[in-house]
């Protein structure tokens, strides 16, 4: 009866660790390492992956039924005094020890066997688990010790590093810290990549080594989803939700990446907290939708990524898909949509985007998108034309639009096209076409070349200087005159001059930089220097 009541008890196993905190315990392989181990001149008779397995305490024993009084996770000291005598019993005995949760069985050898019994090698090499005889007497009580040691030190130290990373994360919500620094602090701590993912398991912003975004962010949905299921495919991801007062707002996700002493899970709370205490104080403003836009695009923009596969990757997991769709750079000019008007526009349109609000070189407004169309439905001026009828100003948008890419590389031209080409301001709703601006679209092809920036310097030194030494307007006269080569009233008008006074300025021009302006070829060197400097 009263053994009865103990397997009752032994079933609960109340007090064994959770999963985050095993990584603070010790396998069983580092056990035997340890020198009053190292002693008994241990042998490894089933071992591999079970030498793994995490001990939470040391245990000895030489009764037959000592598996109701585990509670799983120890390593069992044992000379076999007592164990059965039978190959069945034995192997019973072995199968009352792994239901029991044991992680490991030492022998030693001498007292009652000489070597191991052919039963309880066979049961442990069935069940899988770790099995070492000791060929050299030693004290117990000295290996208990040692265990118990190296148990405790391992949890001393997983509570100073819960202490420390509590501290970090505590200190960086305190300071206010962005959302992306918190991630990248994440990943610095675990050493693995981080993302930080929507509701919709959209990527929103990741701190992945460089080299390494094609191969952790590849198919990102799918997996993610995966993870959150606790599909075994995803083993080693580590998922923890960011939410508070009730509300989920996204996800953290760490991928594959070496123990911490704190746990990897208790280091991920510790960044969903900061994360949600950021997200209370930003007071409804939904700073990471802008993090992960700007995270998305200036990388882009800027050419930091390792590879075409690498930045394809990225904009996938962040919701934009990239193979067999037909990418467009995109700019708003004027008082525009909102970057989140713009997504949810191309939402409407069966389409993907990411835009971000940026300023042009003179400080104007406006709104740098990248879209990503099916290829059978193709860009056309009726889809631009919901989106500029819906600007808060009557319309004074213009929409400037590069060419349609089938790769990452394409669309990256696109984006500098869009931007090369786009008007500080909009007098009135416009859409341009790069591709159907010939010589726009080759200036913006050689953007980089040292020898058209010389060009435009060179031809157009002269004006620069008499704006800046008189806060004059030729530079702006000159883009007029040769906008509008056949009409000087438009050319006038444009420049928000009178016909007198912009023939002034034009012979002003003739002067300075000693060209005839009626002369063909004289306007196609200084239209090209024109454009250059406005790239530059």
């Amino acid at each position: 009866m009263v053994v009865a009541d103990r397997r009752n008890l032994a079933s609960t196993r109340t007090h064994r660790p959770e999963r985050h905190a095993l990584s603070a315990l010790p396998s069983v392989a580092e056990l035997l390492t340890e020198p009053a181990f190292l002693e008994g001149v241990p042998e490894v008779i089933v071992g591999g992956a079970a030498l793994e397995a995490p001990v939470r305490w040391v245990h000895t024993s030489e009764r037959d039924d000592i598996a109701v009084h585990l509670d799983g996770r120890e390593l069992l000291l044992s000379m076999g005094t007592a164990w059965p005598d039978t190959d069945a019993e034995l192997d019973s005995f072995i199968t009352s020890l792994v239901d029991a949760g044991l992680s490991a069985l030492l022998l030693e050898l001498g007292t009652r066997y000489l070597e191991v019994p052919t039963a309880v090698r066979a049961a442990a090499q069935r069940h899988g688990l770790a099995l070492v005889v000791l060929h050299r007497v030693v004290r117990f009580v000295t290996l208990t010790e040692a265990g118990h040691s190296r148990i405790i030190a391992g949890q001393m130290a997983a509570l100073r590093a819960r202490d420390e990373v509590r501290e970090l994360f505590t200190g960086l919500a305190l300071r206010g810290s962005p959302a992306d620094h918190v991630v990248r602090e994440l990943a610095r701590t675990l050493g693995a990549p981080v993302v930080l993912e929507s509701l919709a398991h959209e990527m929103l912003i990741a701190e992945v080594p460089a080299g390494a975004e094609a191969a952790a962010l590849h198919d990102w949905e799918r997996r993610s989803r995966g993870a959150h299921r606790g599909n075994a495919l995803e083993e080693g991801w580590v998922v923890v939700p960011v939410d508070a007062r009730g509300k989920r707002w996204g996800s953290l996700v760490a991928l594959p990446g070496p123990a911490h002493p704190a746990g990897r899970r208790n280091v991920l709370l510790q960044g969903a907290i900061a994360l949600a205490l950021g997200r209370l104080a930003d007071g409804g403003v939904d700073t990471w939708s802008t993090l992960a836009r700007r995270h998305l695009l200036e990388p882009l923009m800027a050419g930091r990524f390792q590879s075409p596969e690498a930045a394809a990757a990225r904009l996938e997991a962040a919701g934009v898909p990239v193979a067999g769709r037909l990418l467009y750079g995109l700019v708003l000019s004027g008082a525009g949509r909102t970057p989140a008007d713009v997504e949810a526009w191309a939402l409407a349109l069966g389409a993907r985007a990411r835009a971000l609000a940026i300023t042009s070189r003179t400080g104007a407004p406006l709104t740098m998108v990248l879209l990503s169309n099916p290829q059978h439905r193709p860009l056309d001026d009726d889809h631009l034309r919901t989106l500029l009828r819906a600007a808060p100003d009557g319309g004074r948008v213009c929409a400037t639009i590069g060419t349609a890419a089938t790769d990452i590389e394409g669309a990256l031209l696109s984006l500098h096209e869009a931007l090369d080409n786009a008007p500080d301001t909009a007098a009135e709703q416009q859409v341009h076409w790069v591709e159907r601006r010939p010589l726009a679209r080759l200036i913006s092809s050689l953007r980089d070349d040292h020898r058209l920036l010389d060009h435009g310097e060179r031809m157009l030194t002269p004006l620069i200087e008499h704006d800046q030494r008189t806060g004059g307007d030729l530079l702006q006269v000159l883009g007029a005159a040769l906008a509008h080569p056949g009409n000087r009233t438009a050319a006038a008008k444009a420049a928000h001059l009178s016909r007198s006074v912009f023939y002034q300025r034009l012979d002003l021009i003739s002067r300075l930089l000693e060209v005839d302006l009626e002369d063909g070829e004289t306007q196609t060197a200084l239209h090209i220097a024109l454009l250059s400097r406005h790239r530059a």
